[in-house]
């Protein structure tokens, strides 16, 4: 199938979209006329990054919606997608791509691991969970794009908490395409 045609009717998520590869992503979906909502941690990384997008954004600040969101929790991103379909009717892409990598030890505090599984990972599960039954439901051609890492295909030594959050991903998202494959809607 291919991908469907970006319209300013199109509606993108970017968690993690307050930097790097997710700012970089909802510029471009903004550039093309795409009602953009970014969700990531920290007021001034979201306002300076909502200042990116409206300019970008042939609607402006209109078009143009940002959200504190922790997405190791489920709550606070299914509180997300109904702020999202409330604002702008519901959601088309969506980019899973938040993800930190702190640095972590075999034997390091077990924190250290719940934390990068619970942003890298289950933010993964959070977001796909939370976003795409209603995107099925819709009927209209979508995206989920899980943001991965090479890391979690050649898992190399140094930082085996994120080298596992990866390889997860990977495998959610295998999972995932053949289920979604699978679907009718």
């Amino acid at each position: 199938m291919p991908y469907p045609v970006i319209s300013a009717n199109h509606v993108a998520v970017i968690t993690g979209g307050a930097s790097g590869i997710g700012l970089a992503a909802a510029i471009r979906f903004a550039e093309a006329g795409m009602k953009v909502c970014i969700a990531d941690l920290g007021d001034d990384r979201l306002k300076a990054a909502a200042a990116k997008l409206s300019s970008a954004a042939p609607g402006g600040a209109d078009d143009i919606m940002t959200a504190a969101v922790d997405v190791s929790r489920a709550d606070e991103v299914a509180n997300l997608e109904a702020a999202v379909a409330k604002r702008f009717g519901g959601t088309d892409i969506l980019m899973n791509n938040a993800g930190i990598q702190p640095g972590s030890a075999m034997f390091g505090p077990s924190d250290d691991w719940q934390r990068i599984l619970g942003v890298n990972l289950w933010g993964v599960i959070n977001g796909t969970q939370a976003f795409a039954p209603n995107m099925i439901k819709r009927g209209r051609p979508g995206l989920i794009i899980n943001t991965g890492s090479k890391q979690g295909i050649t898992t190399p030594p140094g930082d085996p908490a994120y080298n596992v959050s990866k390889a997860g991903v990977k495998a959610f998202t295998e999972a995932l395409q053949h289920e979604l494959r699978n679907t009718d809607g």
